[in-house]
């Protein structure tokens, strides 16, 4: 028995807004000013709601270009909110970052931001003409752990068309370390 009823304070809360419209509309039939005064609430009460996601998004864009490179789980410890709220964030962050000039990749199921000079530095030794193993072992002091990152951080720039071409290939840069 209390599975139905919890079923039909689900259903209740999904369909919300309809039975508010159908509230309002039967309200507005016998007496409009209160209708008018409902619907002034609703509206009010609606804006209202998306204050706390505005100031939300604007601390989460300040903390982020503060660290070279950050998880998604250390936002989230920072920010003290849940780890799936703050990947959506960074999700929808990284469908728009096309023309920014930090990075958001994903990988192994987290997301990984990188700040502006850390980017930067790895365009630089990329069209240097390193190659991953050596792009880690510069990249390493930035927050850098993996070959796996340094994959999806040149992935994701292609993608977005913010890499642009090697001066040197890598088999050319090594061959210009071993003899020289």
């Amino acid at each position: 028995m209390p599975s139905k009823f919890v079923k039909t304070l689900k259903t209740i809360g999904r369909k919300w807004f309809i039975f508010l419209i159908i509230a309002i509309l039967i309200v507005f039939i016998f007496y409009q000013l209160a209708a008018i005064i409902m619907t002034i609430i609703t509206i009010v009460l609606f804006a209202l709601s998306y204050i706390p996601t505005l100031f939300f998004n604007k601390k989460l864009k300040k903390l982020l270009p503060n660290y070279s490179s950050i998880e998604d789980k250390m936002v989230a410890r920072k920010l003290k909110r849940s780890l799936p709220q703050i990947q959506e964030k960074m999700h929808n962050l990284s469908k728009k970052q096309n023309k920014k000039n930090w990075l958001i990749i994903f990988t192994n199921r987290h997301y990984i931001f990188y700040n502006e000079e850390t980017i930067e530095k790895f365009r630089v030794y990329y069209t240097k003409g390193l190659g991953e193993k050596e792009i880690l072992e510069k990249l390493k002091k930035s927050g850098i752990k993996t070959r796996d990152e340094i994959k999806a951080i040149e992935e994701t720039l292609v993608e977005n068309s913010r890499l642009e071409a090697r001066e040197v290939s890598v088999k050319e840069y090594r061959d210009k370390q071993r003899f020289s």
